[in-house]
């Protein structure tokens, strides 16, 4: 007999290397990329799903989240194309340490925007509660609906782009 069975592991995903390097060198304004030391520290850094510390050299560029999966998959993002800022590290860095924990960012309220294939919004949902329970379960609802492909992980403050969580893979399970 087999079963099928979603997955239920959630993965934070950061932006993509290939992307990271273009994004060092222009953004997607097509501004020439300007790099700073972070004396304070704190900033949410999209390469590597955590905080700056002190003395870091990051660069606060702008990224079309969107416009670069229309562009890799063939869609049209049409209006829903939209670019903010975001900091990641200024030069190339090892990325996210996939320890399983908590959901990166996840020390305020966030929002969770559900996305088709061909990037239209679905629909999104507030997460006030901050426990890791609460991202599954925002997750885990945004993909019960089966024209939701992603979500993007959003900040309440300003609406940035935090991270991408892509419909997690469906695997058989045999039992017999």
């Amino acid at each position: 007999m087999t079963t099928t069975t979603a997955a239920t592991a959630y993965t934070a995903r950061p932006i993509a290397p290939e992307a990271l390097a273009e994004l060092r060198a222009t953004d997607d304004a097509g501004r020439p990329v300007t790099p700073f030391t972070d004396e304070e520290g704190g900033a949410p850094l999209r390469c590597c799903l955590r905080r700056s510390t002190p003395g870091e050299r990051i660069a606060l560029v702008s990224y079309a989240p969107l416009r670069r999966r229309a562009a890799a998959t063939g869609t049209d993002p049409g209006a829903y194309d939209e670019q903010g800022p975001v900091f990641v590290h200024a030069d190339p860095c090892p990325g996210p340490d996939r320890d399983g924990g908590a959901p990166p960012f996840a020390n305020a309220h966030r929002t969770v925007r559900r996305y088709s294939a061909d990037g239209r919004i679905l629909g999104g949902r507030l997460v006030g509660d901050l426990t890791p329970e609460a991202f599954a379960r925002a997750f885990r609802e945004a993909f019960d609906d089966p024209a939701v492909e992603f979500v993007h992980v959003r900040a309440v403050e300003y609406g940035c782009y935090l991270y991408e969580v892509a419909r997690p893979v469906t695997r058989q399970v045999t039992a017999g």
